[in-house]
């Protein structure tokens, strides 16, 4: 479905005030909730996946056979919320979540705060916030999986080395900017979502291509409304999607990988297409990684995919590309986790990647 509000009042010349995507959720956000601002225009489409159809004929007198024979599936597509700002001064940016989440990590944050969407939106870009196929809004599958019914969420808290979960509660690293009061840490867990097209409980099935190829839609339906190329902001899982997406579109034109579970090998055709292309990109990685618990598993696994990064960045940038790895603890910005969108400091970070 595509929904469009035009905010612009054509009788009184007046633009219509809205408040940008998030939620004040605690009465500190509440206080600290920005002005409001003006939205141009804003809306939900599906980007990309396909249409499945089962042989046979369908037959309306018999609506409820069950077999469904000779009707269709709409699936493997993405849902993308958008907004765009009366006064649009830089690129649009697409958004693409990462492992177990949706857009929502995009739009606020667990304590409340207007997230990175409601930032680069004041900043004056378009924002586009994918639910990538099989999660959130985009929940239908040409795959079934299996919805889990396992309790894992301090797995997940280990590996975004926000702390160690000691005695039932979430106990942060030193100097954290995570918001760790009992609510906030609530709204994070809440924030996890099934992917519908998975088995693995780790992600060992998650279908990189599909994901691409409706990132990459998501991209081309941008720069038809912007009419310009975007920019490309990733997390975690998403990253390693994010990386096929040139191989889809010609419309990127940066790429920000938010602490991506990895970087092309040099001889791989993401990192041949990404060159072919000269797509700058920039990545991000956060604090207790050099410093992080060496008793943790997560904190090696950290240290070795953002190797691949650097390996990336200096063949990239030798073969005259633009790459540069950020260990943002070594300008300055220190406490964050893997979740730096989220965090007390978002609107630093957000406002470091913006300079």
């Amino acid at each position: 479905m595509n929904r469009k509000w035009k905010m612009i009042s054509m009788a009184l010349g007046l633009a219509l005030v809205a408040a940008p995507f998030g939620a004040a959720g605690t009465a500190s956000a509440a206080k600290a909730k920005p002005a409001p601002f003006q939205i141009a225009e804003q809306g939900v489409f599906s980007a990309g996946g396909k249409v499945v159809t089962s042989p046979g004929t369908f037959v309306p007198e018999d609506q409820w056979e069950a077999t469904g024979k000779g009707q269709t599936a709409h699936v493997d597509h993405a849902s993308v919320l958008y907004q765009r700002p009366v006064k649009e001064k830089g690129l649009p940016i697409v958004f693409l979540h990462g492992y177990g989440q949706s857009r929502t990590g995009w739009i606020s944050t667990p304590d409340g705060r207007e997230g990175w969407a409601g930032d680069f939106l004041r900043k004056g870009h378009s924002v586009y916030l994918i639910d990538e196929p099989h999660r959130g809004e985009a929940g239908a599958t040409s795959t079934p999986g299996v919805i889990s019914d396992k309790t894992l969420e301090q797995r997940w808290y280990t590996q975004f080395r926000i702390g160690r979960w000691t005695d039932g509660k979430s106990v942060v690293n030193e100097g954290s900017k995570f918001p760790n009061d009992d609510r906030s840490v609530d709204q994070f867990f809440r924030q996890m979502t099934p992917d519908t097209g998975m088995t693995s409980d780790i992600g060992a099935d998650f279908q990189h291509e599909t994901v691409a190829t409706a990132v990459a839609a998501s991209v081309d339906a941008a720069y038809e409304q912007t009419g310009k190329d975007v920019i490309l902001v990733t997390h975690s899982q998403g990253g390693r999607a994010g990386w096929k997406v040139p191989a889809h579109t010609a419309h990127v034109a940066a790429i920000v990988a938010v602490e991506p579970g990895g970087a092309p090998a040099v001889d791989s055709d993401d990192y041949q297409r990404l060159a072919a292309q000269d797509i700058p990109v920039l990545f991000l990685f956060g604090d207790y990684i050099d410093n992080g618990d060496p008793k943790l598993q997560a904190t090696a696994a950290w240290i070795k995919m953002r190797q691949t990064c650097y390996d990336f960045a200096k063949a990239y940038t030798a073969a005259g590309r633009t790459a540069e790895v950020i260990d943002l603890p070594k300008v300055g910005i220190t406490g964050n986790d893997h979740f730096m969108f989220e965090d007390t400091n978002s609107a630093e970070v957000a406002q470091f990647v913006e300079d």
